[in-house]
């Protein structure tokens, strides 16, 4: 006899910020008929997964939270990584989360059944189908492996940042780190006192700015946890002050030499031979790539152990790594170890490649190199999908906590609405999500992000960025506030069985 296979109102997939806030706001609504699928055996995301040396948030800690969890016990103004993972865990267990989990789920596929309104979805654990399928898989779960000619011939060690080996050694070691994005500024520093040496392989030396970092005081602590509205207020003077980061990023660029001023003057700090400062100077403007944030990056990098190489990589060898220089000149760098901090999938999200409409279409394939999406949420031709942390949802300024939580005020609007209605399908129309693009699209003209002189990883293959949000936080979230049906085609319950399920999901 063949077993039943668990049918749910809705599945959401992943329990980082997204997975856990979806699941948060579906069970304050009522709605427990969910399961959220996760690969790992814990809840976290990126910050279960990312635990290398020095991992912390470049968002102050006050503004990177859930607004409905806003956490008092903060032990700095830029949290470290366990305080938000253990954070993550805490509000999953307050709000009874735990139980909707499903560990060990990878989702290997999922696939729309028009004839049954559903979503059937194959993890590692087994079969599930779900009437409203939601991803929180996010652009940050995958690392990003380089394409570097001779890597499987490697005999040291090699792992990326997001897998770091915490059982490998590095002391005395001969490393190399290939990358310098934001995992890089973080591990180089706590990794440089221990190894042998460390050769660091820089493609493009980013903006580095000084991070104002520091133990929050037993005073502050007592004032958040006793004095109603004081973390609040924190809160939010952190995040209009970030918001005023877009005058410079989308409106007026010139006023970024204020920003590059003081980049400069970080390097010029700590690093006090010529030749490494212009190794380490950027030949960008600021905000082109994400800026980056910390006070010990560049004195690590003076010190007589590290050699920063900027000649481009052309092979690794079973013991080393060859460069090659502006004039064609090859040289060896014995190492033992390397460390890549070479980013993750951002414009290619794998989730995208499992995910596939009723003619077994993948959503990768749909989108090709031009990833979008309506309210950067939902995407015609994927009904019932919701997509957390999608195209053109990710910022270059401040919390994406606060991006993912519209998205899902946003979505709960749908649910809600689908379910006062009597509506089983939802699938944002073609001209809508079409014209929403293109307003991005005009948006982003002008801003630091496509014409600050830089390759970065928010652009698509044709250069089009399809990463970031162009402009004030505030206005995604008014634009998401409320759920627009007409920009919707919907299908309404027909059958008595049907009005009788809907009846007791709405109960």
């Amino acid at each position: 006899m063949t077993e039943a296979v668990p049918h749910y109102r809705v599945a959401v997939i992943g329990t980082g910020f997204a997975g856990i806030g979806m699941a948060v706001r579906l069970r304050q609504a009522g709605l427990d008929d969910f399961v959220v699928l996760e690969r790992a055996d814990d809840i976290g995301g990126t910050w279960r997964d990312n635990s290398y040396p020095g991992a912390a948030c470049d968002v102050p800690s006050h503004l990177y939270s859930f607004s409905f969890a806003l956490n008092p016990g903060w032990s700095r103004t830029f949290s470290p990584q366990p305080e938000i993972r253990d954070y993550m865990r805490r509000v999953a267990g307050e709000h009874g989360i735990h139980r909707h989990v499903r560990y060990g789920s990878d989702v290997k596929a999922a696939r729309w059944e028009p004839a049954d309104n559903r979503w059937r979805i194959e993890t590692a654990s087994g079969t599930v189908t779900a009437q409203f399928l939601i991803s929180g898989a996010g652009p940050l779960a995958d690392p990003v492996l380089p394409d570097i000619k001779g890597i499987d011939t490697f005999e040291g060690r090699l792992f990326h940042s997001a897998e770091w080996d915490h059982d490998h050694d590095l002391t005395g070691r001969k490393v190399a780190v290939i990358g310098t994005g934001a995992s890089a500024i973080q591990f180089v520093p706590r990794i440089q006192p221990k190894v042998g040496r460390l050769s660091l392989f820089q493609r493009t030396a980013p903006w580095v700015m000084f991070r104002h970092d520091r133990d929050i005081t037993r005073l502050e602590s007592w004032l958040y946890r006793n004095i109603p509205g004081a973390q609040q207020v924190a809160r939010k003077s952190i995040y209009w002050g970030r918001e005023t980061y877009i005058l410079g990023f989308a409106k007026n660029p010139r006023l970024l030499g204020i920003v590059e001023r003081l980049g400069r003057a970080n390097i010029d700090r700590s690093v006090k031979d010529p030749e490494l400062r212009r190794k380490l100077t950027p030949t960008f403007r600021a905000g082109c790539k994400r800026i980056l944030m910390s006070n010990d990056y560049y004195p690590a990098l003076a010190r007589p152990n590290v050699d920063v190489v900027t000649d481009g990589i052309v092979e690794i060898r079973p013991n080393s790594v060859v460069t090659r220089d502006a004039s064609g000149s090859e040289t060896e760098h014995e190492v033992d170890t390397i460390i890549l901090g070479t980013g993750f999938q951002v414009t290619d999200p794998p989730i995208a490649h499992r995910i596939h409409d009723a003619r077994g279409r993948s959503l990768a394939e749909h989108w090709g190199s031009d990833v979008q999406a309506f309210r950067g949420t939902t995407v015609n031709g994927f009904p019932n999908v919701f997509v957390l942390a999608g195209p053109n949802t990710g910022l270059g300024h401040t919390s994406q906590v606060f991006m993912i939580e519209a998205q899902i005020r946003y979505t709960m609007e749908a649910l809600k609405f689908a379910c006062r209605n009597r509506v089983d399908r939802l699938e944002p129309r073609a001209e809508a999500q079409r014209a929403y693009n293109e307003m991005v699209h005009r948006s982003m003209r002008g801003t630091v992000w496509v014409t600050g002189g830089c390759d970065s990883w928010y652009l698509n293959e044709e250069g089009r960025n399809t990463t970031l949000w162009p402009t004030f936080t505030w206005n995604y979230a008014l634009r998401t506030r409320w759920f627009d049906p007409h920009n919707y085609d919907l299908r309404r319950i027909r059958s008595a069985r049907r009005d009788e399920a809907a009846a007791g999901s709405a109960a």
